[in-house]
């Protein structure tokens, strides 16, 4: 391939050496892995195949045991038992280096890079050729060009990470292991924080890599990806392997029924809306970030109890600082009313109370950054902005401990969160579990007013149809949400009305009987309605 001798030439200090011919078929084989932390299970007696050049899929559940896999196949964790075959070569796997000596790289869910380098430095981070750098990274520029060319990479190798979308910081992690000489890539929910054109653009990326012989291991929960974009799909269920099958045999009901172990509803189930009462009011709002940019600029719209107002837009058009103005995490100008009361801008209490205590809960966009406290215990953080609570008072000095642990476990069984053991750590769960413990603490409060933002990103098809059932819910119980999202189909199929933004600005309303996702999708490209009826003609 072209690039192919300078990356060979490379050689990068823990790179992969040359290696004979392979005389499988299979690039991984997988026998009988299993893997347990104390007394969860969370791989059991594992098999599985992977031919070469080809794209394949594992699905299955938060918790099913996916991510502890690809961590064992990656040198993360060591199996209990088991035995992985590399091209059909037996291959001990300790640590990551050795699995990128093996030829296996991984782009993580989050990913791991230093935001205040570039991308050539962290490119070569942990690939030096030796002390002094100028060296490994004139190197290193020849082959990123090479690679970007090659597979449609194209990032600035001197861009700063923090500067870049999340889309391009992305591909900086697949030139990474490309670097390294990967012949096995891992994807672990490659799509969970892109826009719809970044994921086709990953996914045209994916295709160029398999028609140039390498295997891709697509971990995600989206079957819509699965179904257009791999040859073969394991299913995993509980910590084991239910079945592998052909992509082009399958269905998205049939493989969500084997996740889940029973028929699951992909279409949501919903009544017309009965609005009542205007519950929020935002009048001119705008937002200027830490440099001083606005990036929300005169925002107006109204939410009545009764109904799901969703906003529709490409990730960083203003969206995020919508949801953190109203939830009184961003400082901003104009006017904010909840129930006919404004709300103080600078995110102070109103009348006494905090956001949270007015009616307003508040699902974050971000889990980690801001719903979680990662080190904290589950119980700990289901009491994160409700420790005041009546429930949760032992008496005026101290909180009923005893009482949040239960009623964290009632949570956890109601919102099926893997494993629900209230005292583990939030991060010891699956981001998809982070995010049913997100959910489930704020949800259950009752609010007047739910803000929701991205509410199943990283979720698992049973637990998207249980989130997507608590929020019609709440708006069928007279409650007013404002709901954020990237997915589209979610939008369209949540909402009973849609605001699409672009620029920090409102384009336009739709409603989601009438409108569809060319429509919406250009909108979100800052087409006003004329300029889109042109484009049209």
């Amino acid at each position: 391939m072209p690039g192919g001798d300078v990356l060979m030439s490379a050689q990068a200090k823990g790179g992969r050496q040359a290696t004979a011919a392979p005389t499988s078929p299979y690039a991984i084989e997988l026998k009988g892995i299993s893997k347990a932390f104390g007394p969860v299970q969370a791989n059991k007696d594992i098999n599985i195949q992977v031919p070469r050049g080809t794209i394949h899929g594992i699905i299955g559940e938060n918790g099913a045991g996916k991510s502890t896999l690809m961590s064992i196949l990656y040198g993360f964790y060591r199996a209990d038992s088991g035995q992985i075959l590399i091209n059909g070569t037996p291959t001990a796997i300790p640590d990551s280096q050795s699995a990128i000596r093996a030829g296996i790289g991984m782009v993580f869910q989050h990913f791991k890079l230093v935001q205040n380098f570039t991308v050539l430095e962290n490119v070569i981070l942990g690939a030096e050729d030796g002390p002094m750098l100028n060296s490994s990274l004139n190197k290193a520029r020849k082959v990123l060009a090479d690679l970007s060319r090659e597979y449609e990479l194209d990032v600035d190798p001197d861009a700063l990470i923090e500067d870049l979308s999340v889309g391009h910081q992305q591909r900086v992690e697949i030139l990474k292991a490309l670097y390294r000489q990967a012949d096995i890539l891992i994807l672990d929910e490659p799509t969970g924080v892109l826009t719809p054109e970044e994921a086709d653009h990953l996914f045209r990326i994916l295709k160029g890599l398999k028609d140039q012989g390498k295997t891709i291991i697509l971990i995600t929960h989206k079957l819509r990806e699965i179904m257009e974009a791999t040859d073969h799909v394991s299913v995993m269920r509980r910590g084991t392997m239910v079945a592998t099958v052909k992509t082009a045999d399958s269905s998205p009901e049939s493989l969500a029924e084997l996740m889940v172990g029973r028929k699951v509803l992909l279409e949501v189930e919903k009544g017309p809306a009965n609005p009542g009462k205007t519950v929020l009011t935002v009048e001119n709002l705008s937002v200027k970030d830490e440099h001083g940019v606005v990036r929300l600029k005169g925002v107006s719209f109204e939410i009545r109890a009764g109904e799901i107002l969703g906003i529709a837009g490409v990730a960083g058009n203003g969206q995020s600082e919508l949801l953190e103005a109203l939830g009184g995490i961003a400082r901003a100008t104009g006017r904010i009313a909840l129930n006919g009361v404004d709300l103080p801008l600078s995110g102070a209490k109103a009348n006494g109370q905090t956001r949270r205590e007015a009616g307003i809960s508040h699902v974050p966009e971000d889990r980690q950054a801001l719903g979680l406290i990662m080190d904290f215990a589950a119980w700990e953080n289901v009491a994160f902005g409700y420790h005041h609570a009546p429930e949760y008072q032992k008496n005026a000095l101290f909180m009923d401990n005893d009482a949040l642990r239960a009623d964290t476990a009632k949570k956890m069984e109601r919102f099926d969160v893997r494993p629900p053991i209230p005292t583990l750590p939030a991060k010891s769960f699956s981001g998809g579990n982070q995010q049913k413990i997100v959910v489930a603490r704020e949800i259950e409060r009752n609010p007047d007013l739910l803000l929701i933002g991205q509410p199943t990103r990283g979720v698992d098809i049973g637990a998207i149809e249980f989130i997507h059932k608590q929020i019609v819910a709440l708006r069928d119980a007279g409650k007013a949400v404002l709901l954020v999202s990237v997915e589209l189909d979610e939008i369209m199929s949540l909402s009973d009305r849609i605001l699409v933004m672009f620029d920090g600005k409102i384009m336009g309303e739709r409603d989601p009987e009438t409108t569809n996702e060319r429509d919406l999708g250009l909108l979100m490209a800052g087409m006003t309605g004329g300029e889109a009826q042109r484009k049209e003609a």
